[in-house]
């Protein structure tokens, strides 16, 4: 008997998904209680893929066998609670392909520094000539790779949503960067809640499997013991010399594993990405590298060619001696603390946008140091204003990103850096982070 599904939510989630069911032979149902885009729309109509935009069809959804939700549904919708109640299993899209894969999975998650480090993982395989697909959070889904064409390998960026439907999602090697708080309007502004969801990554592994983890991380260490899972937890730090995974010595980072009989070495000048929070991230991959037994020349090499995704850390252009820096990708307080703390020019910031219950106190220090003058860009700047007015003699709103562009340039001088790191959602005046980072470039380029 076929299989009878229902995806919720169709975005890149939930049409990958659906491919991935038409595949398998499952009949199904697609809804999203919004307006479906237009190329996901067009796409659906291609493949003959039946579905509903605006609002769900209770009693269709609510006959299937499985339901797959896409991450930016709640478990606390209606007709999630409803499903659940009913005993129908509710899963992530996650969940849903790695049940139809045997690939190695290398799975990574984190408040910050999830993107740059499921690239830079993803290359290194790439570059050692694995057969290996990037997918997840990162561009394409996972259930669209799987339906599409199978890798050996698979590198995924996980957030802490699409973990929170996950059930027997077992990657090879996981990795939690770091735990901050973000998404806590999700979470009932219970961080505890939070930081469970981001280590549900490990709770299938045992110990043929590995976890890549950071001691040095407060929220990691504060929430670790209550975790499930018995993998071998391997450490980075750059607090703490150690056995066994990486840290840092004499301006080198050192990595060792027991997969990996010689240490690796290299010099941080030496990494293509620069700052603080990048060591960190060339860290966690070297670790991934050596346990897959990567030959150090190949790992070498990646580290130092490597180019980060658009959107964080971009160097966009100079102009008129200024030069301009797209952070879109920053949205949260912990993120964007990484981006100034690897300032070291004086800072022209544009901040604001969605605040996600934001406490803004870590931000302080650096900002006084740091930034000359900031450019809230947002329907609601009060909080900001608040944290910071004290600390900045120039603060000023701004209702478009033409407008806060100019007004950037304006203030400031030669050898100055207009840093666009938001800390904030992206909702309020833009459809995602990549359209507010893309019109940040454009408006600088129409300077």
């Amino acid at each position: 008997m076929a299989i009878d599904v229902s995806i919720l939510g169709l975005g890149e989630s939930g049409v990958g998904a659906a491919l991935l069911a038409q595949k398998l032979g499952y009949t199904m149902w697609l809804s999203d209680a919004g307006k479906v885009k237009q190329d996901y729309s067009d796409e659906l109509t291609i493949y003959e893929l039946p579905y509903e935009e605006g609002s769900h069809s209770e009693a269709r959804i609510l006959s299937s066998d499985l339901i797959v939700k896409s991450p930016g549904i709640p478990n606390s919708a209606p007709v999630v609670q409803h499903a659940l109640a009913k005993g129908i299993p509710v899963i992530s899209e996650i969940e849903f392909a790695s049940r139809h894969t045997t690939a190695k999975l290398i799975a990574i998650t984190g408040s910050n520094g999830k993107t740059t480090t499921t690239g830079l993982t993803h290359h290194i395989l790439k570059k050692a000539g694995y057969n290996v697909g990037l997918a997840g959070n990162i561009g394409r889904s996972f259930a669209r790779l799987v339906a599409d064409k199978e890798h050996d390998w698979y590198v995924l960026e996980v957030s802490s949503f699409q973990l929170d439907n996950i059930d027997g999602f077992k990657p090879w090697i996981s990795m939690v960067l770091n735990i901050t708080p973000d998404h806590l309007d999700r979470y009932g502004y219970n961080f505890g809640a939070y930081a469970a969801s981001k280590l549900r990554i490990r709770e299938n592994q045992d110990s043929n499997d590995f976890f890549i983890y950071c001691p040095d991380d407060a929220g990691t260490m504060q929430h670790i013991t209550l975790a499930k899972g018995t993998p071998r937890a391997v450490p980075f730090s750059l607090q703490q010399t150690l056995a066994e995974g990486a840290f840092v010595q004499d301006a080198s980072i050192h990595i060792h594993t027991h997969t990996h009989k010689n240490r690796f070495v290299m010099p941080i000048q030496d990494l293509a990405l620069q700052g603080k929070h990048n060591v960190y991230n060339s860290m966690a991959a070297g670790i991934a590298a050596c346990i897959v037994d990567i030959r150090k020349e190949v790992l070498r090499e990646s580290l130092t060619d490597f180019k980060n995704e658009p959107h964080r850390l971009e160097v966009v252009a100079k102009v008129s001696g200024v030069e301009f820096i797209n952070d879109s990708k920053a949205t949260n307080v912990n993120s964007t603390w990484y981006a100034l703390e690897s300032m070291e020019r004086p800072v022209v910031w544009i901040v604001g946008g969605v605040d996600k219950g934001n406490d803004y106190a870590a931000l302080q220090d650096l900002v006084r140091k740091r930034v000359k003058a900031i450019v809230c860009l947002g329907i609601e700047n009060m909080r900001i204003h608040q944290a910071f007015s004290p600390l900045v003699d120039m603060i000023v709103n701004t209702g478009s990103m033409k407008e806060a562009v100019r007004m950037a340039h304006h203030l400031a001088e030669k050898d100055d850096i207009v840093l666009l790191s938001p800390a904030c959602a992206s909702f309020d005046l833009f459809d995602n982070y990549e359209d507010r980072g893309n019109q940040f470039k454009l408006a600088v380029r129409d300077l």
